[in-house]
């Protein structure tokens, strides 16, 4: 195969893993336990975006204060797994266009 062939091969696949990263940010999808008592929404680059807690799981008042936390907790895990496959992967993670690894969107 032609280098110049490879390199412009190469770029495209660049491009498109960039453009598919960029839709990563839009596409989410929400979770639920316990018949809908605890529902989690997260985005293709694997955010929570929020915590919807049901009022007889808890005391009502505590709603607001536990789905952040639970929300901030979740992202905590999901940013040191990250960390820990970008130790482990190192350069083969930025090319797998995993979200959240240095060189991708």
């Amino acid at each position: 195969m032609n280098p110049l062939d490879l390199m412009k091969n190469l770029q495209k696949m660049q491009e498109t893993m960039q453009q598919m990263q960029e839709k990563m940010k839009f596409v989410t999808a929400t979770g639920s336990a316990g018949g809908d008592l605890v529902k989690v929404t997260v985005n293709g680059q694997m955010e929570v975006l929020g915590v919807e807690l049901a009022p007889e799981c808890v005391d009502p008042r505590d709603i607001p204060m536990l789905a952040d936390l639970i929300r901030m907790a979740t992202n905590d895990a999901l940013t040191r797994v990250k960390d820990k496959l970008k130790d482990e992967l190192g350069p083969l993670g930025q090319g797998l266009g995993l979200p959240g690894m240095p060189g991708m969107a």
